[in-house]
């Protein structure tokens, strides 16, 4: 049995219409997106690649790449990362925030040039 989270149903696009709603995982490719359980790491990249392309195509991928970030989502591939990929962009965006709250706490005369 595939676990299928709903898009998401609160995220506004522009006008009316959320940003989902253009999604192309929406029309028939949803069961790609997240994982059956105990499913085979061969089968999971398969699925994983499979549903990477449909993200490519994807009108919404950065959209839905953001909004996967945010909540943070913790399953199925979402703006074309899988979860995993996804808790390295977190970890790497932390790491610069840091590195950017640091370096403005530091004295500009102090600064090393490199």
């Amino acid at each position: 049995m595939l676990e299928h989270r709903p898009a998401p149903q609160s995220q506004p696009q522009g006008d009316d219409d959320p940003w989902h709603t253009g999604a192309a995982c929406r029309r028939d490719e949803a069961g790609l997106f997240f994982a059956p359980s105990k499913e085979p790491t061969a089968a999971r990249l398969s699925r994983e690649e499979q549903a990477k392309q449909v993200c490519a195509r994807c009108p919404v991928l950065l959209e839905c790449r953001e909004h996967a970030l945010a909540q943070p989502e913790p399953y199925g591939v979402w703006g074309g990362l899988t979860a995993a990929e996804r808790r390295v962009v977190l970890a790497r965006r932390r790491r610069r925030d840091t590195e950017l709250r640091e370096a403005a706490r530091v004295p500009a005369g102090r600064r090393i040039a490199g």
